[in-house]
């Protein structure tokens, strides 16, 4: 019998494995990854600088270990190469793997943009366990930290690093911090917040060049400032992996599509996390990836459920000011309204018919948060 294979063990692999075995304890399960398979929670990386944390402390269990609770064969360190969909079937390293079902969970890289200067290269992500070694192991010494990006993951960063004592700028060119998340009186807040700890941001410009001085980096942005910096950090988002699935004519568009049911457009192929776009939606945080994983392996078990996406709040992990942000669906029109005070900022988004479809809390309103979810109508199923 071919096993259900699943490429990729971050959160949404391992969480299919993981809830699968809770329905079926024998079908064969076969997991592969691109790295070592360590299994750890992602978002622990951007605020475990300040705790001490390595990357060996974030790691909870090894791929052996893995194998072992989950009764699967686990191959680290092997890249797919190619999918046959119609002989179900996979390409990796020197071996073919036949398949029954085959979920993509090979979530999404860093986006890069072009830079000048000689060390340019020298720009850092974190995106995965070893990218946080690196970064741990460049922040060694240092002092300054320049991050690319004041979206949620720069944001979080930039508490966690200025609480470890580093002096942090955060470069980004919209006029806030969070600007896809947060309207503009909860962004001030939150700001506001970041530099009485000591943040400095620059808005409006960009990175243009990163070059090498005599005992740093010389950052240099779009308005002609410059900044001195020991370490660069780019913040500025993800771009799925869609890659593997095109050229396996799978269809995709911002991510590799599905319907409700995580099905692409091949047959026994899904996808879920980062690299998916599950009816029109990509949503690349963990509670739609938990919902998602749970609907699925009840379709690989043989019982066919769509995804329920009830309200997911977010929380940013920026303990100098609390902030929960629960995003309005995308294309939907409507309004926020912003109620400020001393200690917080709540917004509400409504759309034309009065309807609440999502919120920010900023400050001491994030205990609001239990309240306001339950109104909130689920986005799918």
């Amino acid at each position: 019998m071919s096993p259900i294979v699943i490429i990729g063990t971050g959160l949404a692999g391992y969480t299919v494995a993981r809830e699968f075995r809770k329905l079926d304890s024998t079908t064969p399960l076969r997991l592969l990854s691109r790295d070592e398979a360590p299994f750890y929670s992602k978002p622990v990386l951007s605020n475990a600088y300040a705790q001490k944390k390595t990357a060996s402390q974030i790691a909870l269990n090894t791929a052996r270990e893995m194998g072992a609770q989950l009764h699967a064969v686990i191959s680290p360190n092997i890249r797919v190469t190619a999918i046959d969909t119609q002989g179900h079937s996979i390409q990796a390293g020197d071996e073919r793997i036949a398949y029954s079902k085959l979920v993509l969970a090979i979530g999404a890289d860093p986006i890069r943009i072009p830079l000048e200067g000689d060390a340019a290269e020298a720009v850092l992500s974190v995106n995965d366990l070893a990218d946080y070694a690196r970064l741990r192991a460049a922040a060694e010494g240092a002092r300054r930290v320049s991050i690319m990006g004041a979206g949620l993951i720069g944001c979080e960063f930039a508490n966690d690093l200025r609480g470890a004592g580093f002096e942090v700028d955060v470069i980004d060119p919209a006029p806030q911090p969070l600007g896809r998340l947060l309207p503009p009186q909860a962004a001030v807040f939150l700001r506001t917040a970041l530099e009485n700890i000591g943040v400095r941001f620059h808005f409006g410009t960009t990175v243009k060049s990163v070059a090498r001085g005599a005992n740093n980096l010389d950052v240099t942005l779009a308005d002609g400032s410059r900044l001195p910096s020991d370490v660069v950090l780019s913040a500025i988002g993800l771009k799925p992996r869609i890659e593997l699935g095109a050229s396996a004519g799978i269809s995709v568009n911002r991510g590799i599509v599905t319907d409700g049911f995580l099905k692409t457009s091949a047959e026994d192929v899904y996808a879920l996390g980062d690299c998916a776009e599950v009816a029109g939606h990509n949503l690349p945080f963990v509670m739609p990836i938990m919902q998602a994983a749970r609907a699925l392996v009840k379709t690989l078990a043989g019982t066919p459920t769509a995804v329920l996406y009830p309200a997911m709040p977010v929380l940013v992990k920026t303990p100098a000011c609390p902030t929960v942000v629960c995003p309005p669906p995308p294309g939907v029109d409507g309004k926020w309204e912003e109620t400020v005070s001393a200690d917080g900022v709540r917004a509400l988004f409504r759309d034309h018919s009065g309807q609440l479809r999502g919120f920010a809390l900023v400050g001491a309103t994030t205990k609001d948060k239990q309240a306001l979810v339950k109104d909130i109508p689920p986005l799918l199923g």
